[in-house]
């Protein structure tokens, strides 16, 4: 019997696994001695292999599961790929704003369809990081559990291989919290809601961070009828207020249902349905009991640390920090480096990048590179994005930062207003001594593509008024950048400045 039918869902998840982790892969045999041994094979750990691998290092890379971790199968790539098939949903939507009339019948989303493009990009991407390439980079791959056996000695199926230094890179994984039920009725996380092949008629959303916030706008606009829940009275708790108001205001237009400061009794399983019971919050027309067909957990992440055995090695963790290091990303073992969503608070794909780099150079050559001397942008790719960098105004009072503020709403900037894209904003926070720039944060359909200009600023320790000095293209949202360092310029002209002007004018006139 030849089976099902092979649909084309299946069809690029099998090309990806094939990619990232080949059925007929036989693990080599050990070097004597590795100058590096690196455990993970997501951002952190290929970034590390590849460059060391690069630099002549002897180099061996470790990967249980699946070659590209969290960004590649079930991250970046996947969330961004769906959230693209929903902004042209909600494009097409609005477009008689544009003087483009679409009758609301005609409009037909296939969510299959939508799913089987983000898979299919998700497999395309995959070579990049299979271990076939990392092979021919010259590293040593091996598909299994790593564990330490001791101070130089890691373990991974039935060998053994030592090291001159390790790198443990196995990154996060979704978080699951403690409501009563919750396991019993069954829930979606990052890692599972790239398979679904159906959309959920009624989609719950725990958590109003940034990984929930992105995928309840994209499943609201793809169609299903999404209830957000979140236990703080505001969404995206991390960024600026204002910034956070914008996003609330976005997702009420759109119809999102909010309960915000919601505390979740339990879940129970009635038949096929998923019935929620608040202790608190509020949400709009809806009684107590609210009733769902899949359920998304957002909640934070946890590190990876089963299986690792870190006590052989001397290396110190905790379940919610994950491994202890210091500002050269060092472990208590002096032998052994770590990098990226396992031991640090920035959990981005970019932010492991950079991290590895510091590793290659700290552990193979005995740099010094510090991870507290970063300037790390993010963004959460909501519409509009919010995109930050640096310092924020509630971080700045927390720490008694004394700072100078300097806003430019989207509704006077000239682009902007004819995109139709005015709820927005860009405010940077400078020191009022000098002006040196200690922040951004960025509301705008691009922000995380404008949050640049900013961190490259803050790295080169430019003043807000030096980018006066830069030309923008106009009509460019990014203009809303210069008007804040015009607005900055203007605060020198004080009155004795003036009069200094005036003076000299008239002297010279």
């Amino acid at each position: 019997m030849s089976g099902p039918p092979v649909q084309p869902w299946d069809r690029h998840n099998q090309e990806l696994v094939a990619n990232v982790h080949p059925a007929d892969w036989r693990n080599p045999e050990p070097a004597p001695r590795y100058h590096l041994v690196v455990i993970g094979a997501g951002t952190a750990g290929l970034v590390t292999a590849a460059g060391a691998a690069g630099l002549g290092a002897k180099v061996a890379l470790i990967e249980r599961h699946l070659m590209g971790g969290d960004c590649l199968n079930t991250g970046c790539v996947p969330s961004k790929a769906l959230i693209r098939s929903a902004r042209a949903a909600a494009e097409v939507r609005n477009a008689a704003r544009f003087g483009v009339n679409i009758a609301p019948e005609s409009m037909q989303i296939d969510f299959a369809a939508a799913m089987e493009r983000l898979r299919g990009l998700r497999a395309g991407i995959s070579k990049h990081d299979s271990a076939t390439r990392f092979r021919k980079l010259g590293v040593d791959v091996f598909l299994g559990q790593a564990s330490f056996v001791d101070k130089e000695t890691i373990e991974v199926g039935a060998r053994k291989l030592r090291f001159r230094r390790a790198v443990i890179a196995t990154g996060g994984r979704p978080a699951h919290p403690k409501i009563r039920g919750l396991s019993e009725a069954g829930f979606l996380t990052s890692e599972t809601v790239f398979n679904l092949i159906e959309l959920p008629a009624r989609l719950a959303v725990i958590g109003g961070g940034p990984i929930g916030c992105e995928l309840a706008q994209a499943f609201h606009r793809l169609g299903s009828r999404v209830t957000l829940f979140h236990k703080h009275g505001h969404l995206l708790g991390r960024e600026d207020n204002d910034a956070a108001a914008v996003i609330q205001r976005e997702f009420a237009r759109e119809g999102i249902r909010l309960v915000l400061n919601a505390g979740i009794e339990c879940v129970e399983q009635r038949d096929r349905d998923k019935v929620f019971r608040l202790t608190s919050g509020a949400s709009i027309g809806e009684p107590e009991g609210l009733v769902f067909d899949q359920i998304l957990v957002a909640a934070g992440r946890d590190p990876n640390l089963d299986g690792l055995n870190l006590e052989a090695a001397s290396v110190r963790s905790d379940a919610r920090h994950g491994v202890r290091v210091d500002d050269f990303l060092r472990t208590t073992n002096p032998r052994v480096f770590a990098a990226g969503d396992v031991c640090m608070r920035w959990k981005f794909t970019h932010a492991a990048d950079a991290a590895a780099r510091i590793v290659i150079q700290n552990a193979l050559f005995a740099g010094r590179k510090r991870v507290s001397a970063l300037t790390i942008p993010w963004c959460t790719y909501t519409d509009p994005e919010v995109a930050r960098v640096g310092l924020n105004e509630k971080e700045a009072a927390d720490n008694r930062i004394a700072i100078k503020t300097y806003l430019q709403p989207f509704e006077a900037v000239d682009r902007a207003v004819t995109d139709g894209e005015t709820d927005g904003f860009v405010k940077i926070l400078v020191n009022p001594a000098d002006n040196r720039i200690l922040g951004a944060t960025i509301v705008a359909r691009h922000a995380g593509e404008m949050i640049s200009e900013i961190s490259l600023a803050m790295t080169a320790r430019l003043r807000l008024t030096d980018l006066s000095n830069v030309i923008h293209p106009y009509p460019t949202c990014a203009e809303a950048i210069r008007k804040c360092a015009d607005a900055c310029n203007r605060d020198r002209l004080t009155p004795n400045v003036k009069a200094i002007l005036s003076t000299w004018l008239r002297l010279t006139g």
